[in-house]
């Protein structure tokens, strides 16, 4: 209970700073969540925590919101919810912790490309289904679908508000969206809200914390930190569990 109570508030933190702050950090809360929960279950605990802070980002945010893009993005981003379910449903938690791993290499490794080269190729209607659909995937079995669809919204050359708006939406309606799907694979419980609410206080002083911290760092200094933990995150998962 110990070890939870301490994942959890942990948990809770770097999730309510990511929202607040740069953002990206996504990558590094499921690996630390296993610690405590060595398997998909780790997914139902994480999901309510992502929805409580997406419905305050909506709350923000709820102008300027482009939903001509989402409307191209999100309606094969639900066939990917619907694919990444079956995939879970048959795996089991070595396959799932592999995987895992995988797809944070993956995430971390597109993060590179794009520094180095354009993606004007994002503005195109077949990548945005594609994308939609790739996100879904990755977001259903991973909860680490942020740096695709933050780099789709970033080559569509929106406002700053309109960006931060339709990021805050998307996320909200996959996680809608995959709500029904981890109650179908038993992913929630009574004893999983009750660990999800364990991350509410580090929730709240992350948020406090990221608002203030964003004032004063770079995000592009900042990305290099969590790209370097996210690999160990990464290489654990694969090589030592």
């Amino acid at each position: 209970m110990t070890t939870a109570l301490v994942v959890m508030f942990i948990a809770g933190l770097i999730t309510g700073f990511s929202k607040f702050s740069v953002g990206g950090m996504g990558l590094l809360v499921l690996p630390i969540v296993m610690i405590a929960f060595p398997g998909p279950e780790a997914l139902g605990v994480l999901l309510p925590l992502y929805l409580i802070t997406d419905v305050m980002a909506v709350y923000s945010y709820r102008k300027n919101i482009s939903w001509s893009v989402l409307a191209r993005f999100l309606p094969l981003g639900l066939l990917g919810v619907l694919v990444g379910a079956t995939l879970l449903s048959g795996m089991d938690s070595d396959q799932f912790v592999t995987l895992l791993g995988v797809i944070i290499v993956a995430m971390i490794a597109l993060g590179f490309y794009l520094d180095a080269r354009p993606a004007t190729f994002m503005q195109k209607p077949i990548t945005a289904y594609s994308m939609g659909f790739a996100g879904g995937l990755v977001s259903m079995v991973a909860n680490a679908a942020g740096p695709l669809f933050s780099l789709f919204l970033l080559e569509q050359k929106l406002s700053k508000e309109s960006y931060v708006s339709t990021r805050a939406w998307g996320f909200f309606i996959i996680n809608i969206m995959k709500f029904p799907m981890y109650i179908g694979l038993g992913l929630f419980s009574q004893e999983s809200l009750t660990i999800s609410t364990y991350a509410l206080p580090g929730l709240i002083i992350g948020a406090l914390i990221g608002y203030h911290f964003l004032k004063h760092v770079k995000p592009a200094h900042f990305k290099w930190l969590i790209r370097i933990m996210s690999t160990l995150a990464a290489m654990k998962l694969m090589l030592f569990s």
